[in-house]
């Protein structure tokens, strides 16, 4: 078994060393781009069991325990099958986990499923939290799944969530923040701002007029594959935001943001959004937070890239004025420099973006 002596964020080469070893484990050949540079993606199984609402199996109990008192139907993901809005689900991956002790997990919702308002998450047989997998873990891997916006077409193989593996604990620290901006600027185009995490702005003037500042996802549009890409009509599922200088967060509504700040992350580390802040304001500013080093980085083919912010609001509407603070990245160090970075060739989606729906949709012209 490969001994990893340096705490961090295990890159892509380590995970496949992991699956030669049986570290982890899948049912199904990987797919070709499946493992990014520091993270895996998850595959949905072979059913889906529709349950009568979310839950943690908690310290005794397994998650299929609890799937057998709260589950009302099964539904066979072989063919693909529609996942309804306000519904929640749980489908059992393909990948499974037999971690060595000091190795742990944390997974998130990929890219591509917050930007549809997908609300997923991973459990793990007898877990007290969601998305967090204990160092040493041994079993397999269920995510919950429940569209908030949009109905979807899931099939086997489709992959919503991906998960990341980090050696030892690292704290993160502002001074990591602090080091790697003097060396190469982590941000362009605002304010360094470091306290708990980088800040991020959100950008509610655009960097042009002909474009709008934002997306507010329309209700009742129609289903999603969540395998096509570039497949949808902007128009048919999303309204366009061309107020600038503030916007109402109206309660219950998905919106798609920018931030004002170009990102970069070097290739050494790993980013994540922080969740949500009381602090800033009552609203969620991502689902999927992680960023992939060589995100935004030049020598990945990027000159910074825009974060994209999946807003929305709680209990009461909530103005967001331009240039309000509205998340923090937080930087960690990985074990070690991957082979390729995000934009090297691997399929990235979202290198040198702006203002961006997810890959779903085509072009938008206005």
């Amino acid at each position: 078994m490969t001994q990893q002596t340096v705490n961090g964020i295990l890159p892509a080469h380590i995970l496949r060393q992991y699956f030669d070893e049986g570290l982890l484990t899948t049912q199904k050949s990987l797919d070709v781009d499946q493992i990014q540079p520091a993270s895996l993606d998850l595959r949905l199984g072979a059913k889906a069991y529709r349950v009568r609402a979310s839950f943690l199996p908690g310290p005794d109990r397994t998650v299929q325990d609890r799937l057998d008192e709260l589950s009302l139907h099964e539904i066979s993901l072989a063919e693909g099958a529609a996942l309804e809005t306000g519904c929640v689900y749980i489908v059992p991956l393909l990948e499974a986990l037999n971690l060595p002790d000091g190795v742990s997990a944390a997974a998130n919702p990929k890219s591509s499923t917050g930007r549809l308002d997908i609300f997923t998450r991973v459990i793990t047989d007898y877990a007290q939290e969601f998305d967090k997998i204990p160092p040493g873990y041994k079993g397999p891997l269920y995510a919950e799944i429940s569209p908030r916006t949009f109905t979807i077409l899931a099939r086997t193989g489709s992959r919503l969530s991906q998960i990341r593996f980090r050696q030892g604990s690292e704290p993160a620290l502002d001074q990591t923040i602090h080091d790697l901006h003097n060396a190469q600027p982590l941000i362009s185009g605002g304010a360094y701002n470091v306290s708990n995490g980088l800040a991020l702005s959100v950008d509610l003037e655009g960097t042009s007029q002909n474009y709008p500042v934002g997306f507010r996802a329309k209700r009742h549009s129609g289903i999603i594959d969540v395998d096509k890409k570039a497949a949808l009509e902007v128009l048919d599922y999303w309204e366009p935001i061309w107020q600038r200088g503030n916007l109402i967060l109206e309660p219950d509504q998905f919106y798609i943001l920018a931030s004002k700040e170009a990102v970069r992350v070097p290739p050494t580390h790993a980013a994540e959004m922080v969740p949500f802040d009381p602090l800033v304001g009552e609203f969620r500013v991502h689902y999927a937070g992680f960023f992939d080093p060589g995100f935004g980085d030049s020598q990945s083919g990027g000159a910074g890239s825009r974060g994209v912010l999946e807003v929305r609001s709680h209990e009461v509407p909530f103005i967001l004025e331009d240039s309000q603070i509205i998340g923090r990245l937080i930087y960690e160090p990985l074990t070690e420099v991957p082979e390729q970075v995000y934009g090297q060739g691997i399929g990235s989606n979202y290198q040198k973006q702006g203002l961006k729906l997810s890959k779903h949709f085509r072009s938008f012209e206005p």
